[in-house]
This record gives C-alpha cells, structure tokens and sequence, in this order.
C-alpha cells in the first residue's frame, strides 16, 4: 500500500504545533522542521515537516524522499522560491534557504547521515541521483 504522505504530513504539523516541536511515528525521535513555503507552480502557501540537522547557526534539510529516483515536491518550491517561514520548537522565524553543492553538500549530507544513519540508506537507493542539500538560514530581524 502506497505511502499517504499528504495525510502523515498533515498529522505531523498538527502533532508538532500541538506540542511545541515534538511529533509521533514516523517523525518520533526525528528533529523536525516546519517550512512554509509557496508553491513554484501553484503560488499557493504550503508546509512541509521535514527532518533536520545544525550546521552553526544554520538547519540543513535534505531533499531525499526516502531514497526515490525524483526529488520531493518542495525541492522545486524550494528553488523556486527560497523566502521560507521556519518553525523549530517554539521559535519561529523567516529564513532564506541556499542549495548547497560540492564539498559542501557532501559534508552537510554526511554530517546529518551520520545523526540520522537512515540518510545512508536513502543515498544507496536514490543512486545515481544526487541527493539535494539546502542550508537554511535565518534573516536578520
């Protein structure tokens, strides 16, 4: 049975909001991040929980979607679009999301597969796709 991921995303934001930050399976244990963003198409307000890892002062998400051939929707909002709004914990704030290349995606990407090993795996499966890395970073107020 195929993956609702529209139904597990909306009940992940609702979980987090509720909570301050905290989400049941299958984000329980997982840093997450909210990011709204706006649709590259549709120019519609859209949210996305997505796992995260630190990077100094910046969150890092990586595009993955478990490993597939394609990139995730909100890849391409994100490239479309880099003004995002973030939601970590409690804090919220506005942020500007880079796409990361070379040295540097691989060192983000290795740094988070090495807090969240399940990144590995994803790798393995999405060859010979690269997987995308963006570097989130908050504007100054």
């Amino acid at each position: 049975m195929p993956i609702d991921f529209l139904t597990m995303n909306e009940k992940a934001i609702t979980e987090f909001r509720a909570t301050g930050g905290q989400c049941g399976p299958p984000f329980e244990g997982t840093p997450i991040v909210l990011v709204t963003m706006k649709g590259a198409k549709s120019g519609r307000e859209l949210c996305s929980p997505l796992a995260y890892s630190t990077d100094g002062d910046d969150l890092v998400v990586i595009a993955s979607m478990g490993g597939a051939p394609n990139n995730p929707n909100w890849y391409h909002n994100l490239v479309a679009n880099p003004d995002v709004a973030i939601e970590v914990g409690t804090d919220k704030y506005n942020a500007t999301v880079l796409l990361t290349e070379g040295e540097e995606r691989d060192r983000l990407y290795a740094a988070q597969a090495a807090e969240l090993p399940t990144f590995n795996s994803y790798a393995e499966k999405a060859a010979p796709r690269v997987i995308p890395v963006f570097r989130i970073v908050r504007k100054a107020e």
